[in-house]
């Protein structure tokens, strides 16, 4: 492929960033019917340029089992090939009829070679925009030891608290970090952006409100970007939105809540005491939106009033990323515990009465009360998180507030030569941003800095912004005066035209207001205080490390979470400057190798799904799902149908499903499921008949949640299309589609695609993740917009929704991972990485049928790419819960299958192409040989309270003890298999007390002394 712009489809812009009159490129939504899929033109155009082509076979590594394990895998099944496991397992009806259009898999050598020509079109300025983004500096020890960290990125969401210590430290940290810097009683674990936690904030406070007011109130200084979010979600929920100005505004209706930016999106820095006061008054919860580093000298928000502080904690070594991702925080008081979104870790005990953390109160995501929800978040920003909190433990509160000091310092001798220059600031007060009246020279200033590789932010039409970071050199401020001088620079000195020196600025004052300086501590926990050498926190970073089960270790053979192999070769891309040091907002002219690979990426999904287009701005699958609701209702609203707003949902759907449709203005009507696990098609009928005049949309997951490929979807399907409604299909199973079947030929109109779970980028621990949504061609129009980067170009954004994330392609940063995936796998590796999913499951269901029952199967006994087993007959019979059966799997190396979900008393596995066969026998080997040990308790052979299951899982502080009166070995416990006396993980904790942890509730760092014998 040229590497030469001209070869891909051109975003002419002009240059944006400010609140009011931004433009930018037109639309970069790929609709499959008018591009050729832009993997055939990096096809060889012949047969020797293929074969002598760098060949490494990715195709292969990726994919578990040879060839040979394939078909011993078969023949267990009584199959000959995977396409008769295919034709068995996947309805033919739904089939595709000819193979994807993406070309052939490259080498991982290719792959990389092309997408670096790509980056290289991202043209690197120096960034002074702001609006909630800095430059920083990703401390090394940091970026090689937890971001490119396979230890730290493959890790799951850690609902086994007991093989999750270390990450959950990690988070304690960041709690505990947030929570100091705030001054807030209580923080969570994070959240996906600064616009989102706003938008959390803002439905909170309208759930806690108890008067009958639905207006929220929004100062005109917080980000545009936020505004935007609100807006978008306040519509749904029938919440009028209030802008106006703190130092005016006489609340003239009732509000519920009110948001204010701390420092403002303008840099002024503003007493909100007497605001807020006023607003508690009027019944109003207040949430400030505050930058997390200028707290180090600013008093904290929870010093003047604030119920609610939210933010971003990009700032604290996690790179620009050109949006993401980067962990939100959301902090409160204590009294809203259990309205707080998200998750929460907290401190509880384990059997031996040792510390130990958890999920705490959020760990069922209680918030997603299914009709009743106040949120649909599901998910966090772990890896960012963590980063960020490790930030503040490799500064230290002396290092941080260094930090802080000097950007500070460096803003004001900015500010005292802009004003030498004679020009008006906006304001005495600020922290690292200035606003500059410059009249009508704002558009010579602007190109001026554009021609020396600098972005400035415009504000209105006789304004620019400038906001500095802690990347920023006392050469950069003298580049910066010589801007507004008419002087220039050349290879990044200035040839000066300044009447003054930097020298001659040192006399200016600070510009903190005396009334708002800090004077209470932060950051005092010794974890904060102790690892300010390299060894020593790269020693305590490894140490948490070995606390947690990741992909290193074992399989995670999870049920709807998908965790397959993160190669390598596709995480190298993600560190690379050309990607992670673009600002959002940084002209689109600079970030044309984005924009290729956003172009590329979309018109490859929209192949592999069947849709018209792709919106790639949804940060999270529950993002995802919301988004597609909202593009729903507004396609009714345009055809006049406004008032269609039922929403049928099965009863076996995911929490999120419901709560999504909550938060999007829907009613929820739940749908039967029949004894197999389907949707009971008679039920689904009856209630789009019912409900015909009002239906909106049915949310379906394909394959089922339970594991299956409904033989019904297209029937499903064309009935809630009779009635009026669309048809909204939940992603989370995509991994047994791919290659196979298309959401968008069978009769979806919009699907999210978990590109955490199919497409690779990994789980992080809990986030980060990416939703994008796919829709058919009449819901195009409707996709997510923006109000900073206009995605239609001169066209005006009328029918889109609004944002729903704060950046507009939401976390960019990590969709060269996807890229990568699909770029090395091409058609044919896709298509047989989905088969052997689907052969992966269902070897697993056969050698443990005969063991445990399978809960659901197919019209031919197949599951689809999970399978549900069925561990319920035991507490009956032996008083055996499926958590005894989990967490003795820790015991045996394993993390556990996903828990009682969809069905109580389960466990749900989902093994993945990337497993082989030797990892598929382990497992269930190790599945086996518990099934032993619970019939030497059905045989009387064991006690029913102290055995193997019960006490499980073993840490090696129990097997150290003085005493053992357990009825069974040491050995036993700790090496139940040879590949544990090889090879053993330890938990770090034994089991977990769940209720002293929510009767307990301690949510940041415990004091040293807790951790003593």
């Amino acid at each position: 492929m040229s590497s030469d712009l001209s070869a891909y489809p051109h975003h002419s812009s002009d240059y944006h960033g400010g609140a009011q009159g931004s433009t930018v490129a037109e639309s970069t939504v790929s609709t499959a019917s008018t591009q050729t899929p832009l993997v055939a033109r990096r096809s060889p155009t012949s047969s020797v340029a293929s074969d002598l082509a760098p060949q490494d076979d990715f195709q292969r590594r990726h994919i578990g089992p040879s060839e040979g394990d394939i078909q011993q895998m078969l023949n267990v099944l009584g199959l000959t090939n995977l396409d008769d496991l295919i034709d068995k397992a996947v309805p033919q009806a739904i089939r595709v009829k000819q193979p994807l259009q993406l070309g052939k898999g490259q080498s991982e050598y290719e792959s990389l070679m092309e997408l670096k020509a790509i980056a290289s079109k991202n043209q690197i300025f120096r960034s002074f925009i702001g609006m909630g983004y800095a430059n920083c500096i990703t401390p090394p020890v940091i970026q090689r030891n937890i971001l490119e960290n396979p230890g730290w990125y493959t890790q799951y969401t850690p609902y086994q608290p007991e093989i999750s210590q270390g990450r959950l430290e990690a988070l304690l940290n960041f709690q505990t970090m947030v929570i100091d810097l705030t001054g807030m009683e209580i923080a969570n674990a994070s959240l996906l952006d600064e616009g989102t936690a706003a938008a959390e904030a803002m439905t909170m406070s309208f759930g806690l409100h108890k008067g009958k007011a639905t207006a929220f109130w929004v100062s005109d200084a917080c980000h545009p970007q936020t505004i935007d979010v609100i807006q978008t979600r306040a519509e749904p929920l029938g919440i009028q939105v209030i802008i106006g100005d703190h130092r005016t505004t006489e609340f003239d209706q009732p509000i519920f809540g009110a948001l204010l930016q701390y420092p403002a999106t303008d840099g002024a820095i503003y007493d909100y005491k007497a605001f807020i006061d006023r607003a508690h008054a009027a019944g109003a919860l207040v949430t400030v939106a505050a930058d997390l580093l200028s707290l180090t000298l600013l008093t904290p928000p929870g010093e003047f009033g604030a119920d609610i502080v939210v933010g971003n904690t990009q700032r604290f070594g996690v790179p620009l990323g050109y949006g993401g991702p980067h962990a939100a925080y959301f902090a409160t008081k204590l009294d809203y515990k259990r309205q707080i979104p998200g998750r929460l870790v907290g401190v509880s005990k384990d059997t031996a009465g040792h510390p130990a953390l958890r999920l705490a109160l959020q760990t069922r995501e209680q918030h997603i009360r299914r009709e009743t929800a106040t949120s649909n978040i599901c998910t966090a920003q772990v890896l960012l998180a963590v980063m960020a909190g490790m930030y503040a433990v490799y500064h230290g509160p002396t290092g941080l507030k260094r930090i802080a000091t000097r950007i500070h310092q460096l803003t004001t001798l900015l500010a005292e030569g802009l004003q030498r220059l004679g020009y008006t600031l906006g304001t005495d007060a600020y922290f690292d941003t200035l606003r500059v009246d410059v009249g009508d020279r704002q558009t010579e200033i602007l190109n001026r800095a554009i021609a020396q590789q600098i972005n400035l932010r415009p504000l209105g039409t006789s304004a620019i912004g400038i906001s500095l970071d802690e990347t920023t050199r006392p050469q950069d401020v003298l580049d910066l005066l010589n801007l507004f001088v008419g002087g220039y620079t050349n290879g990044g000195s200035a040839t000066s035209r300044l009447p003054f020196t930097l020298d001659d600025l040192a006399t200016a004052s600070e510009k903190l207001p005396a009334s708002l300086t800090r004077t209470t501590p932060y950051l005092t926990h010794p974890v904060f205080n102790t690892y300010q050498s390299e060894t020593e926190l790269l020693r305590y970073i490894h140490r948490l490390q070995a606390k947690d089960l990741s992909l290193t270790t074992a399989m995670i053979p999870l049920g709807s979470c998908t965790m397959k192999l993160n190669a390598t070769s596709e995480m190298v891309p993600v560190t690379w400057a050309e990607f992670t040091q673009i600002h959002p907002f940084a002209p689109l002219e600079q970030a044309q190798g984005y924009q290729i690979l956003f172009q590329q990426l979309e018109a490859w999904l929209a192949e592999i799904t069947g849709f018209a287009a792709i919106s790639l701005q949804p940060n999270a699958g529950s993002q995802g799902e919301y988004t597609g609701l909202l593009v729903i209702r507004r396609y009714h609203e345009q055809r006049g149908e406004g008032h269609r707003n039922v929403c049928l949902i099965p009863q076996s759907a995911h929490g999120t499903n419901p709560a999504s449709a909550v938060m999007a203005g829907m009613k929820v009507v739940a749908v039967a499921c029949d004894d197999e696990g389907n949707i009971d098609v008679a039920d689904l009928k009856a209630k789009a008949e019912k409900h015909s005049d009002r239906l909106s949309a049915l949310m379906v997951t394909y394959p089922s949640t339970h594991g299956v490929f409904e033989e019904a979807i297209q029937e499903i399907c064309a009935i809630v299309h009779e009635h009026g409604g669309q048809v909204y299909m939940d992603g989370a199973n995509l991994n047994a589609q791919v290659g196979l079947c298309r959401p968008g030929d069978f009769g979806a109109d919009v699907c999210h695609l978990n590109l955490h779970k199919t497409f690779c980028i990994p789980h992080g621990g809990g986030g980060p993740g990416m939703g994008p949504i796919g829709v058919a061609a009449h819901l195009v129009p409707f996709l997510p917009g923006h109000v900073v980067v206009n995605l239609d170009g001169a066209t005006p954004q009328t029918s889109r929704i609004g944002a729903v994330s704060s950046a507009p392609w939401g976390s960019g940063c990590i969709l060269p991972i996807s890229w990568m995936y699909i770029a090395l796998m091409g058609t044919e590796g896709l298509t047989r990485a989905t088969q052997v999913a689907i052969l992966n499951a269902n070897y697993i269901a056969k050698r443990l049928e005969e063991h445990y029952p399978i809960l659901y199967k197919g019209k031919n006994g197949l599951v689809a790419h999970e399978c549900i087993l069925d561990l319920r007959q035991f507490k009956k019979s032996v008083g055996i819960e499926v958590d005894d059966i989990a967490k003795r799997l820790i015991d045996y190396g394993f993390h556990p299958p996903t828990v009682s979900w969809p069905v109580a008393g389960t466990v749900m596995v989902e093994p993945t192409e990337s497993e082989s066969r030797q990892e598929l026998d382990r497992f269930c080997d190790a599945m086996i040989a518990i099934r032993n040990e619970i019939r030497e308790i059905e045989e009387g052979k064991v006690d029913r309270q102290d055995n193997l299951l019960k006490n499980a899982p073993h840490t090696a502080a129990n097997l150290m003890a003085d005493e053992w009166d357990h009825p069974y070995s040491r050995h036993h416990a700790a090496y139940p298999t040879q590949w544990t006396r090889e090879n053993k993980f330890w938990a770090s904790v034994g089991r977990i007390d769940n209720a002293y942890g929510d009767r307990n509730l301690v949510c940041s760092c415990l004091p040293m002394d807790a951790y003593e014998e």
